[in-house]
C-alpha cells in the first residue's frame, strides 16, 4: 500500500472519470459512495457490514465528534479507526455545515464561530486551525477545511462575502495541516448559485495547489438543474489530476448525473435516513414499505441483488416491521439502501472502463422511470 496520497485516473469516458486514490490506510475505488458516520457510526449498521458490501471509505463529523465523546478523548483511545474498528480510509467533514444547521446562537467573524452546543447549550469555538487540529485528533486519512456555508437563496453580496471568508480560511486550513504524508487536505469550492464566483473560487483554490477539492453548497434545496449548471461551469476550472468531491450528495439520479460531469466522490445521509423512514432504493426506483400494497407481497426487494436484506426477506416482512416500528426495520432498509448504492457505484466504475457509461446511465435511468411492478 502507498504511503503516500496519490490520485489515479485509470479511465475515462466522455467527462467520467474512473480512478483510483491511494493512501497508507487503502484503496479508494473512484467514483465512490461514502457512507455518513457521523458519530463513528453507520447508523443502524456494523461497519464489517458496510465494508462487505464494497464499501472503501466512510465519512465522519468533526462537530458531533467534538461534542461527543470529545476530540481529545478520540485521540487518547487511539484514534477514530480504532475506536470504531474502520482499519480503511476516513474522510472527516470540517463541522461547518453543522454549526451553520444545528448550532444555536451562532456568532461568526474572521477568526471563525463561536456556537452554542444543540445537545446541551455548552459554548464552543471552531476555527480553522482547531478544526484542522481536531480532525488530526481523529487521524483521519482526509481532511476538509473550514467554510462558511450560508443558505440559499442568498443575495449576491452575502454569497461573495461567505466565498471569500472561505478562501481565506482555505488558506489558515492548509498552513495548519502542513505537510503529513499519507493524508490530505481538500479545499471547497463555494460561491452558492453564482456562477462567476463559483468559477473565482475554484480559480483561487486551484493555485493553492491542494490535494483534492470538493463542491460545496449545493444539494441545499435549489434544483437539480441549478446544481448539474454549477457543476458544468465549475469543474473545467478544477485540476483534472485531482480528485473532485460533491459534498452531500445525493440521490441515485444525482450521482448518475455529476459523474456524467465529471465528479470522483460523494456522500449524503439519504440512503441511511431513508432506511430508517421505510424507504427503500433498489434497481427499480424507490419503494415505500409504508404503503398498504405491501402487506401481502411475498417478492423480495430484488431477487438479484448479493444482499441478503433486499433478496431474503420479503416486502410483506419488511412492511410489517415498518409499521410495527422495530428496530430491525431500519437495519434491514439500510442494509438494502446501501447495498444499492454500493452496486449502483460499482456498475458506474465498470461502464467507464469499458466505454460504455452513456448506455449504462440510460438503461439506469429508464428503470428507475419504468419503476416497481406491482405484486401479481
Amino acid at each position: 500500500m502507498s504511503q503516500h496520497f496519490q490520485f489515479q485516473l485509470t479511465a475515462t469516458d466522455g467527462k467520467a472519470r474512473r480512478g483510483e486514490i491511494t493512501m497508507p490506510r487503502g484503496t479508494v475505488r473512484t467514483p465512490a459512495f461514502m457512507p455518513v458516520g457521523t458519530a463513528g457510526t453507520v447508523k443502524a449498521m456494523y461497519l464489517d457490514q458496510v465494508r462487505d458490501l464494497g464499501c472503501d471509505i466512510i465519512l465522519g463529523n468533526v462537530y458531533h465528534l467534538m461534542l461527543r465523546p470529545g476530540a481529545e478523548r478520540v485521540a487518547r483511545l487511539g484514534g477514530l479507526h480504532e475506536f470504531a474498528r474502520w482499519p480503511h480510509p476516513i474522510l472527516t467533514d470540517s463541522g461547518g455545515f453543522q454549526v451553520m444547521s444545528l448550532a444555536a446562537l451562532r456568532k461568526l467573524d474572521e477568526k471563525g464561530v463561536k456556537f452554542r452546543s444543540h445537545l446541551d447549550g455548552s459554548e464552543h469555538a471552531l476555527t480553522p486551525e482547531r478544526s484542522i487540529e481536531i480532525q488530526g485528533l481523529l487521524d483521519s486519512d482526509i481532511q476538509m477545511q473550514l467554510d462558511e456555508c450560508i443558505r440559499l437563496p442568498a443575495e449576491r453580496a452575502e454569497i461573495e462575502r461567505a466565498m471569500e471568508m472561505s478562501l481565506r480560511w482555505a488558506e489558515r486550513c492548509a498552513v495548519a495541516f502542513g505537510d503529513q504524508p499519507g493524508k490530505a487536505m481538500f479545499g471547497i469550492v463555494q460561491g452558492g448559485d453564482v456562477i462567476d464566483l463559483r468559477i473565482r473560487s475554484a480559480q483561487r483554490l486551484a493555485a493553492m495547489d491542494l490535494k483534492g477539492y470538493a463542491v460545496g453548497g449545493l444539494a441545499v434545496g435549489e434544483p437539480q438543474a441549478v446544481m448539474l449548471a454549477t457543476l458544468d461551469e465549475t469543474l473545467p476550472v478544477l485540476p483534472a489530476d485531482k480528485p473532485r468531491y460533491l459534498m452531500g450528495v445525493g440521490t441515485p439520479q444525482d450521482i448518475l448525473r455529476s459523474v456524467a460531469r465529471g465528479i470522483d466522490m460523494f456522500d449524503c445521509v439519504m440512503p441511511t435516513r431513508s432506511g430508517r423512514h421505510g424507504l427503500a432504493f433498489t434497481r427499480f426506483g424507490k419503494v415505500n414499505l409504508k404503503n398498504a400494497r405491501h402487506a401481502e407481497d411475498k417478492r423480495p426487494l430484488d431477487e438479484t441483488s448479493d444482499c441478503p436484506a433486499s433478496r431474503d426477506y420479503s416486502r410483506a416482512y419488511l412492511h410489517h416491521l415498518v409499521r410495527s416500528n422495530e428496530a430491525l426495520a431500519s437495519m434491514l432498509l439500510t442494509w438494502n439502501n446501501l447495498a444499492y448504492y454500493q452496486s449502483l457505484m460499482a456498475g458506474i466504475r465498470a461502464a467507464i472502463e469499458s466505454g460504455t457509461f452513456e448506455a449504462f446511465a440510460a438503461s439506469t435511468e429508464e428503470a428507475w422511470a419504468q419503476g416497481d411492478l406491482p405484486a401479481l
